[in-house]
């Protein structure tokens, strides 16, 4: 398939002749998403928080490397089954329990698209302002908004090669444009740079807890997409080699999160962060600013609106991933201006960010674990049962939920939730350890054992097992109910119009 063909492929398994992708393109997809304007705001955060420099970076530096040992094993279902991740989980959820999945993608589609026209529609505004003179105020903003989405959704729509060569430009510009911020803004950075005001919790620990499950949310946010992108990777690549390509894609996002940290020390209001980078940047790095912008919002847009696009399409029979891409796209551009024009940004993606980490990092360790109970064994047809308008098979469980699963993930997001201890988000368990937020500890250590309980005490069918049957957990002896069609009207195969 060219790059300027539209991409006519939905959930349904990836052609064995076009799984021509290597871990290398994954390494790009993952990097190229994160390596932008939204990464660098996630970095100015901890500051807005009342950090330092140094512990802001060190707290950015341990949630950066603690979501990237999380994300990293959610690119193994890619090329197992050559669909995306949230087909893939119908394998631990059911069918139609994979759901879930979508509706996770669909938080974190609208969280970071949002987030990437925000700032780059910001940055655009101010650097305009700051060449021309010229404040345009709300209306120049709205029209740098709405040019950043429409160009994003051009990009989805032509798919997955189009995709790949945005993030080989995204990659390569927006490192070399942050290296030249190094240069731009070297002069007037100190080390030792205190924070802003006080603690946002009141005290330090608190404090940098939160700034670290800030970092951590960037990683996290790529666990339901990765199949996406991985679904084109053969079945025969290393294993080591898929594994490694999201882990140190999200190490090398120290890069701009760390621009983000210490250029948030140089403004004089983190919490305008924008305004007041684009008024002390030297005119030189203006117009660089701009592209940093621009390439870099294209680039999370896409990875974040893609997937959900192309997900939602398989649930909804009358919708081709052309048109789920348009309405999820359409849905986020509303948030956008909701957002920025109506509520307060900086809050609306603490908000977002904390429900991301708290409901998908759980849903991400039941699949993991249930990769490793069943030695990676899957089968792709069986997934796509839902998707077709049929039941039964594999993983139909009980009406196409794995009860087990939903009953490990719904109190492990709870469990979290009530321990969760953000500016926006306080449980009523938030000073359980004497205000430093435990809520991800608690959320991943509930849903594995949880999960690894029930399906102890009720074990699943031993058809979902390979040959070598599960590790460690006894097997049913419960039949596979026959794949039988529905009359449901076949979802995948509709015209990309």
């Amino acid at each position: 398939m060219r790059v300027t063909e539209i991409e006519v492929h939905g959930v349904e398994p990836i052609p064995e002749a076009e799984r021509t992708s290597r871990p290398w393109d994954l390494f790009r997809l993952s990097f190229g998403g994160a390596n932008t304007f939204a990464t660098i705001i996630l970095g100015t955060l901890p500051i807005t928080y009342g950090l330092g420099f140094g512990a802001a970076l060190g707290a950015t530096v341990a949630g950066v490397l603690v979501g990237a040992l999380i994300l990293a094993p959610m690119s193994l279902f890619g090329p197992a089954n050559h669909t995306n991740n949230a087909v893939s989980s119908g394998a631990h959820f059911g069918v139609v329990g994979r759901c879930v999945g979508s509706f996770l993608s669909l938080l974190t589609a609208i969280a970071f698209f949002s987030i990437s026209v925000w700032v780059s529609g910001d940055a655009v505004t101010g650097a305009v302002r700051r060449l021309a003179g010229v404040d345009g105020g709300n209306l120049v903003r709205a029209i740098a908004y709405g040019l950043i989405a429409i160009a994003t959704f051009v990009v989805c729509i032509y798919g997955y090669r189009f995709m790949l060569l945005v993030n080989k430009l995204a990659v390569l510009a927006c490192t070399v444009l942050m290296l030249l911020g190094i240069l731009a803004y070297a002069g007037d950075f100190h080390a030792g740079a205190t924070g802003h005001g006080g603690y946002a919790l009141g005290g330090f620990w608190p404090t940098w807890v939160l700034a670290a499950l800030t970092a951590m949310a960037n990683p996290i946010s790529f666990g339901a997409f990765l199949g996406d992108w991985s679904r084109y990777i053969p079945a025969s690549a290393p294993k080591t080699r898929v594994l490694a390509a999201p882990f140190f894609a999200q190490l090398c996002t120290m890069l701009p999160f760390g621009f983000g940290v210490a250029t948030a020390t140089l403004v004089p209001d983190p919490n305008d962060y924008i305004a007041g980078l684009t008024a002390i940047s030297p005119l030189w790095y203006a117009i660089p600013l701009i592209l940093v912008a621009l390439i870099g919002g294209l680039s999370t847009g896409t990875t974040a609106l893609y997937g959900t696009g192309l997900d939602f399409s398989s649930i909804f029979p009358k919708l081709s991933r052309v048109r789920a891409t348009a309405l999820i796209g359409s849905l986020s551009v509303v948030f956008v201006f909701l957002g920025s024009f109506v509520f307060n940004v900086v809050a609306s993606i603490n908000a977002f960010v904390t429900l991301i980490v708290l409901c998908t990092s759980p849903w991400m360790v039941i699949m993991m674990t249930g990769y490793w109970l069943r030695r990676g064994h899957y089968l792709p047809d069986d997934l796509q049962v839902f998707n077709r308008g049929q039941t039964g098979g594999a993983y139909w469980f009980s009406h196409g939920v794995n009860w087990r699963a939903m009953a490990a993930w719904i109190p492990a997001t709870t469990a979290g939730l009530l321990t969760a201890n953000t500016p926006l988000i306080i449980g009523p368990l938030a000073g359980i350890a004497g205000g430093v937020d435990i809520s991800l500890v608690v959320t991943l250590v509930f849903a594995a054992v949880l999960y690894l309980l029930l399906v102890w005490t009720f074990p699943e069918p031993r058809g979902v097992y390979g040959s070598a049957g599960p590790r460690l957990i006894p097997a049913a002896a419960t039949e596979i109910r026959p794949i039988t069609a529905t009359g449901r009207p076949d979802s995948l195969r509709r015209r990309v119009s």
